[in-house]
């Protein structure tokens, strides 16, 4: 996806709204979270990732002290134990905590990785999220000279990479279609932006070169050797930078076909800016007997008698009735006229919703990004900073836990019985 960093953004709001594009916060540094990260750590229900608590910090279920006398203590920590006991058995069939359009937990969708720590688009950026929890990886796709698919988001490698110290001579533009894979693969990714480096506290990338520019197939490669290794169902994210490109959205399926990316694998999508591009991906695959989500990017209006994706390949505009009719997904945006009625509207149609891109400052700044988002039901947070969604997401449902109709009257009871002991040990 195109944005902060390479952005794509239209000069002018094409349609009615606010007119002004919402705040963009600055890049921020990553979280010092010392200690080894474990694999298949976010949990299908809970997504809990067992990071270590910061020095000093508290859980929320556990006081701080008890000053109280033994049997009071004692009294509590019944109290504690029944009522996570009766939280627990809550039915799995109860209401959902989310208005997603399947009442899942939104998506993590690890915007070019964990590219809020470590170099975007590279192999070990990649791994980074997984460990972090992502539930999607995301790689934007170039072409290279000799016909490679590779994981970059810009048409030129100026940016991210050492491109201009090792091939100076060749100034025009440095553009990945002009390169073999061969003289890409002697590059070295950097890392952009305020936060990513190439160190992350407590993880050592398991390749021996995390940071060169990945092809298609070793992300595939990664994620499908993470998914087997863990149990786990990570899906992919691809885009086809090159919009249009009947050759390019051939080559990427066919690549993901035989990779096992055929629609088998849960919250895998096909990606594009173009409209009419997600509508050829949606015949492609029809035609390859696969079933991948496909999702249209755009930015959300309103266009007052139903609401609209501005195509900012074409500067035109698609009603949702008519992205419904070939894309299962909208990829969009966080400003225009996206909202809660917006999201409500797609998901009459069918359609799932993840917004770009979160790049919250800090952990508590995430929790006022995500939430609002969160109650609109939307339905993915494309981010740089997985670990921060994963946990933004563990804060919400610790939060939110239904509590069982029975519950009031056990602890009246139980407070009862503390009561009358109290009165005992006082005769």
């Amino acid at each position: 996806m195109t944005d902060t960093w390479g952005q794509d953004r239209p000069a002018a709001r094409p349609s009615r709204g606010p007119e002004s594009l919402p705040h963009w916060p600055a890049p921020i540094a990553p979280l010092n979270r010392p200690g080894a990260f474990s694999s298949g750590c976010r949990k299908t229900v809970t997504r809990a990732f067992q990071s270590p608590h910061k020095a000093g910090a508290t859980s929320k279920s556990h006081p701080k002290s008890f000053n109280a006398t033994n049997r009071i203590f004692d009294m509590k920590r019944i109290l504690a134990t029944l009522s996570l006991g009766l939280i627990s058995t809550v039915p799995a069939g109860a209401a959902s905590l989310y208005n997603t359009l399947d009442g899942n937990a939104p998506l993590i969708i690890a915007h070019r990785g964990a590219s809020g720590y470590l170099p975007e688009h590279t192999l070990g950026g990649y791994e980074l999220a997984l460990e972090m929890g992502a539930d999607v990886i995301e790689p934007d796709l170039q072409m290279t000279a000799d016909g490679v698919l590779v994981a970059m988001h810009d048409a030129t490698l100026a940016r991210t990479t050492n491109v201009e110290a090792l091939f100076s001579p060749r100034n025009g533009d440095y553009r990945v279609s002009d390169f073999t894979l061969a003289e890409i693969k002697s590059l070295t990714v950097e890392p952009t932006g305020a936060t990513a480096s190439t160190d992350y506290p407590g993880f050592a990338p398991s390749m021996a070169d995390p940071y060169k520019v990945p092809t298609f197939q070793e992300v595939m490669d990664l994620v499908a050797a993470h998914n087997a290794a863990t149990g786990a169902q990570i899906g992919i994210y691809p885009e086809a930078k090159t919009p249009n490109s009947l050759a390019m959205n051939r080559q990427i399926l066919q690549e993901m076909k035989s990779n096992g990316f055929d629609g088998s694998v849960p919250n895998t999508f096909v990606q594009t800016f173009s409209h009419e591009g997600a509508r050829q991906l949606a015949a492609l695959q029809t035609e390859a007997g696969m079933d991948n989500a496909i999702a249209a990017l755009g930015y959300a209006l309103d266009l007052g008698d139903g609401f609209g994706v501005y195509d900012a390949t074409t500067g035109e505009v698609t009603a949702l009735e008519d992205l419904a009719g070939f894309a299962d997904g909208l990829g969009l945006y966080l400003g225009y006229d996206l909202d809660a009625a917006f999201i409500a509207a797609a998901h009459e149609l069918g359609l799932s919703v993840h917004g770009w891109t979160f790049r919250p400052r800090t952990d508590e700044a995430a929790w006022e990004m995500f939430l609002p988002w969160i109650e609109a039901g939307m339905d993915g947070f494309f981010t740089d900073y997985p670990l921060r969604g994963v946990e933004v997401l563990q804060r919400y449902e610790a939060a939110e836990v239904p509590v069982p109709a029975t519950l009031p009257l056990m602890l009246a009871g139980l407070g009862g019985l503390a009561a009358l002991r109290r009165r005992r040990a006082a005769a």
